[in-house]
């Protein structure tokens, strides 16, 4: 059984920036997609990124474009979250999930294993 724990979350102002760790135990993460969703208070769970298995791939959700960044280091059974230009919009638990497939996909129904979640929250 797959364990994801993410890390890294925080409090900080507006513009700042955070990178967000995901460790996975119990099974090598190398042949499957990661993803990065969130979720606000009050609002569904939403797609953030998410990126190929051997990370030649990735995509991103319109509202995070150009600030934030995903990899993954399939040697350390990781994946990470660059986040610059943070927003206060930004504020959300973050989940770090496990793909079924290979190739990059944005449906959370594609992903199989879930963390806890890392709070993030941005301060204007």
């Amino acid at each position: 059984q797959v364990q994801l724990v993410e890390s890294g979350g925080g409090l900080v102002q507006a513009g700042g920036s955070l990178r967000l760790s995901c460790a996975a135990s119990g099974r090598t993460i190398s042949s499957v997609a990661m993803g990065w969703f969130r979720q606000a208070p009050g609002k569904e769970r939403e797609f953030v990124s998410t990126i190929s298995w051997g990370g030649g791939s990735t995509s991103y959700a319109d509202s995070v474009k150009g600030r934030f960044t995903i990899s993954r280091d399939n040697a350390k059974n990781t994946v990470y979250l660059q986040m610059n230009s943070l927003k206060v919009e930004d504020t959300a638990v973050y989940y770090c999930a496990l793909g079924k497939m290979s190739y990059n996909t944005r449906w959370a129904a594609d992903f199989g294993s879930w963390g806890q979640g890392t709070q993030v929250t941005v301060s204007s």
